[in-house]
């Protein structure tokens, strides 16, 4: 077991500590889960190799998870926009979603990953998005669209302070510092 750790270089494992808010426990525990995601001929060179999305959503943790692609979206920075991760993408999300994250930096990213559209607010089509996946797609639980238009109202009555019809980050933020059990339930858990 102590392979992953020779192939992590210490001095990298501390720059990787100070850059996120893991632990090098959970650091190497992280090297080793990605390394896991590669093919047997990749593994040693998974800090230079970038595992497909497809095989990131095979996680247990993100598999049931209803903003997963969202996820590999904003913590992916492929070029080629497949989302795709690297060593360091995955490391970030994994910092992001731990424990030790603050709430500002826990609201910032789940204000990316609501963000559908990425135009750096949150409109009425991206509230629409993430009530569906909070709801399911099935048809059972698809709220009718008075239901739809009636909480999206809500939502923005709540939140948009400006009143422009959209909420930004800091109209999110303040919303988010509301609500103490948000940070907790923004996590994933190796």
């Amino acid at each position: 077991m102590g392979g992953s750790a020779s192939r992590l270089p210490r001095e990298v494992l501390g720059e990787y500590q100070e850059l996120t808010f893991l632990s090098k426990q959970e650091i190497l525990l992280a090297y080793k889960r990605f390394s896991e995601l590669l093919p047997e001929g990749e593994k040693e060179n998974a800090r230079s190799v970038r595992i497909p999305k497809s095989r990131i959503l095979t996680l247990p943790e993100l598999r049931a998870n209803p903003f997963k692609h969202r996820i590999c979206r904003v913590f992916s920075t492929s070029e080629d926009g497949d989302d795709s991760m690297s060593f360091e993408d995955f490391l970030d999300m994994l910092s992001v979603f731990s424990d030790s994250a603050t709430s500002e930096i826990k609201s910032h990213y789940a204000f990316r990953i609501f963000d559908f559209d990425e135009n750096g607010a949150l409109d009425r089509e991206d509230l629409e998005n993430l009530v569906n996946c909070l709801t399911g797609q099935s048809e059972e639980s698809r709220l009718s669209s008075a239901e739809m238009e009636q909480l999206i109202q809500n939502i923005l009555e709540e939140s948009d302070i400006d009143k422009d019809g959209t909420i930004n980050l800091s109209e999110f933020q303040h919303v988010i510092s509301r609500s103490p059990d948000f940070a907790s339930s923004f996590r994933i858990v190796l």
